[in-house]
């Protein structure tokens, strides 16, 4: 263990659980407000077909009780590659636009530094929206550091925040492929069809991002099949978030709009990863994650409109505190380690990766990284005892407000979503219920609000709240 320059401590090395040369490569596919309605191999009742996804749900584990540190996208983000809730930052609430400045502290380890150090090859593909620069606005024809290279990534490509942000430019390791000189309107054509008007380079053209990042991924994969090194590929897609633009072949494939042509898009790219680690005789040893930043953004209006409930029956969506902001699908396929077929209850965060990736590669984690992350190695094969991964978790929605779970149990702070359904703020009455508690193994939809019932259990999680938030940590 040793100290870096800025007190964040580096990565020390225990016994590995495979030799160098075994050592599993990682793919971590995020897709960007994917529902775990959506999917078929949690839905039977989708609108939409995901072929390639529930393939992989048939080849390894479908996690049912998987969730999303916060339930919007660059807090999520800083929490997968650092192991840690943003909360715990000055992201209290709310995300970054493309001209904010880098957000992950200096000297902190991240899976990308730590599996470096370890002898991975490592590569950042698509959205980053974790900030660029050092400047309050990203200064666009300067090298763009500190950036995802500093992250510890060798190489990235991709856009600097979601796909309806500018500007729109694409970015090759600390430096864009063409400046934004020219300007784009904004679009709002319909609910979906949409983005915000601003800088973008002259060859930029929205429909051309995810097909672009899912060829770059294949072409990183390809490079991958005579190399002796481990690599670990961060594939973060730019679907299904607004705008919804699925390519012409893909328009017309689903039952559930623009929205669900574009899942089937997002779908696609997962299948060309999965066959490119098949093709290049990558997939034995090689643990696919796949998963989203948060929910779907699919409101009442629209399950009406479509009978399709991106959310699967729970309640809420992105940016809520309810389940429907952060439940999220989680697949993870690694063949002769994953049981085919399985299915984990297993209560997990995106924010684990950190934990897990050390696990698997003999990394000690040292007190001041992965703060908030645990190693779901027991869970994905399912020999292992069936005690609990984690402890509890903590959720955080769009607003700021916290809610924690722990076993059955899921109590919230306040009252209303926090978010964007409505309510989204309830102000309680004298005597009313300051905040919401649910026992969703009886209440999956979060209906009953049980806050006045069990005092104990409110004080009990209240606690545990106030524990995580006071030690910096929540992983012993």
């Amino acid at each position: 263990m040793r100290l870096t320059r800025r007190g964040f401590l580096a990565a020390s090395t225990a016994p590995p659980l495979f030799a160098a040369e075994e050592r599993p490569n990682l793919v971590y596919v995020l897709a960007d407000d994917l529902g775990q309605g959506d999917l078929g191999c949690y839905n039977s009742e989708s609108k939409i077909p995901t072929s390639h996804m529930d393939q992989i749900a048939r080849q390894g584990v479908r996690f049912s009780d998987a969730h999303s540190p916060s339930s919007v996208c660059t807090p999520t983000r800083y929490g997968i590659l650092t192991g840690r809730y943003s909360w715990r930052t000055f992201l209290k609430q709310g995300v970054l636009n493309g001209e904010s400045p880098y957000m992950i502290e200096p000297g902190r380890l991240t899976v990308a530094s730590m599996l470096k150090q370890q002898g991975y090859r490592t590569a950042g593909i698509g959205k980053w929206h974790l900030g660029l620069g050092k400047d309050a606005a990203t200064d666009y024809g300067k090298p763009l550091r500190p950036g995802p290279l500093d992250a510890g990534f060798d190489s990235y490509f991709g856009i600097p925040a979601s796909l309806d942000m500018p500007p729109y430019v694409y970015v090759e390791n600390d430096r864009v492929l063409e400046l934004p000189t020219s300007q784009v309107a904004g679009m709002r054509e319909q609910r979906g069809i949409f983005w915000r008007g601003g800088a973008i380079a002259p060859a930029f053209r929205h429909i051309d991002v995810l097909p672009r990042l899912t060829e770059r991924a294949v072409k990183f994969l390809n490079g991958q099949r005579s190399s002796r090194r481990p690599f670990f590929l961060y594939l973060a897609l730019t679907g299904p978030h607004t705008p919804w633009l699925p390519t012409h072949e893909f328009q017309g494939k689903s039952k559930a709009g623009p929205y669900g042509d574009f899942v089937v898009q997002v779908d696609e790219a997962v299948g060309q990863v999965a066959a490119a680690l098949d093709r290049n005789g990558l997939a034995r040893n090689t643990l696919l994650i796949v998963t989203s930043d948060n929910g779907a953004h699919w409101t009442p209006e629209e399950i009406a409109m479509h009978n399709h409930r991106a959310n699967n029956r729970l309640r809420g969506q992105k940016a809520d505190i309810y389940d429907g902001g952060h439940r999220i699908p989680f697949l993870a396929r690694w063949p002769g380690k994953t049981t085919p077929g399985r299915v984990s209850n297993q209560l997990v965060s995106l924010s684990d990766l950190m934990a897990t990736a050390a696990e698997l590669t003999g990394v000690a984690l040292p007190p001041g990284a992965g703060e908030d992350s645990y190693s779901i190695v027991p869970a994905l094969d399912g020999s292992k005892p069936k005690t609990p991964v984690r402890e509890a978790i903590v959720h955080h929605s769009s607003m700021g407000l916290f809610s924690i779970r722990q076993g059955e149990w899921k109590l919230a702070l306040g009252r209303g979503s926090w978010g964007f359904s409505e309510p989204r703020r309830i102000e309680p009455k004298a005597g009313e219920a300051e905040g919401e508690l649910y026992n969703l193994a009886a209440d999956p939809g979060e209906i009953e609000n049980l806050y006045l019932k069990h005092p104990e259990i409110v004080r009990k999680l209240m606690a545990l709240l106030d524990q995580y938030k006071s030690a910096g940590r929540s992983r012993p």
